[in-house]
């Protein structure tokens, strides 16, 4: 997975704060207006994940370029009640959602009137239902066509049509049953299976509660905990204003060091199941991007599609052991720098170098 194709859609009902938080995220000035639709086409920004690791290598290895790793965030235009049957902007928006790697729930706890609420009431619960109903009927529509069209395949007993078809019931009962993909257990097998479909209410998701604490009630709060939903208060107004602000100004305002939305973007990597490792030298210094559990041989292959096929071993060093040895060659002498073969699973921080034929 090249770190560029990391993407994150952000969604939610009209008037919750997506495009703000959107031009706060990439510090894009992006059409926001007090009305619905303003956002028809999904705007993509950008977004470097923060790493001081990276700041501190580059200063250790005297780099001349810093690369970040990054994450694509996908503003989709507001949602409303009927979606899923073309209301509003309907399927375009759900096509939209199809493309990306997770979802970011976005859902009104402020209690601005001046903002229209096109809900009536502030109720970040209903919200999300709303937005689960849209796209599990969403995903209930493509489950069926998938059943459909492999009707023949099973009538005339092609074993892998037939392996489909039980997985596609399975999906198709929780979904009839309202519920959401990811809440659910499946095997290896069937996750292979389901991976081709690209369902909404099977990609990781996030919400964010737009608002301050105190807006937010004890039991908001605790429903979320107990269905072990990952999700953020963040008032992305105020963030929207201190946008732009070094880490001493921020500090210097009482506001805390990592910025919320910095927070965001850490938290969406920890959801999609990604780490860093590290490249560094003279050249440059660099994050990148692979998935918990990955090989060496795998690193490798992000680094160079070639360096996978033909990797013969990697030097490893945990980064912040190669800050304190102040060298290559002190961390060396030392002993923190191993050599590693074909079976090694990356760490988050190492700092690879990968031998290769």
């Amino acid at each position: 997975m090249p770190s560029s194709k990391l993407s994150i859609g952000i969604v939610g009902l009209p008037n919750v704060g997506k495009s703000t938080l959107f031009k706060t995220l990439t510090k894009k000035q992006v059409l926001i207006a007090n009305y619905p639709f303003a956002t028809i086409d999904p705007n993509v920004g950008v977004v470097l994940v923060p790493d001081e690791r990276v700041d501190k290598l580059a200063e250790l290895t005297k780099s001349v370029k810093k690369i970040f790793a990054t994450v694509d965030f996908v503003d989709i235009a507001g949602l409303v009640k009927g979606a899923s049957d073309g209301e509003g902007l309907g399927n375009k928006f759900l096509a939209n959602i199809r493309e990306t790697d997770a979802v970011l729930y976005v859902l009104r706890a402020f209690k601005n009137s001046d903002i229209i609420n096109t809900q009536g009431a502030v109720n970040p619960l209903k919200e999300k239902e709303i937005l689960d109903v849209e796209l599990i009927l969403k995903d209930l529509e493509t489950v069926n066509k998938r059943i459909d069209a492999l009707d023949g395949d099973v009538r005339a007993g092609r074993k892998e049509a037939v392996k489909e078809i039980e997985v596609l019931k399975k999906v198709k009962e929780y979904l009839a049953q309202e519920k959401i993909l990811t809440d659910q257990v499946f095997t290896e097998d069937e996750n292979l299976i389901l991976k081709n479909y690209q369902l909404l209410t099977n990609k990781p998701r996030l919400y964010l509660l737009n608002g301050k604490e105190g807006d937010v009630s004890t039991e908001v709060i605790e429903i979320f905990n107990k269905n072990s939903w990952q999700y953020l208060i963040i008032d992305i107004a105020e963030e929207g204003e201190a946008e732009g602000l070094i880490k001493e100004e921020r500090i210097a305002l009482g506001l805390p060091e990592l910025s919320e939305t910095d927070i965001l973007i850490k938290k969406s990597y920890e959801i999609l199941n990604l780490i860093t490792f590290l490249t560094t030298g003279p050249d440059e210094t660099r994050a990148w991007t692979i998935l918990k559990g990955d090989s060496a041989p795998k690193a490798g292959g992000v680094i160079h599609s070639d360096f996978e096929k033909t990797f013969i071993r990697a030097e490893v060093v945990f980064w912040q052991d190669l800050l304190d040895a102040g060298s290559f060659a002190k961390a060396r002498e030392l002993g923190k720098i191993r050599t590693e073969g074909k079976e090694y699973i990356v760490k988050d921080g190492d700092v690879i170098e990968i031998k290769h034929g």
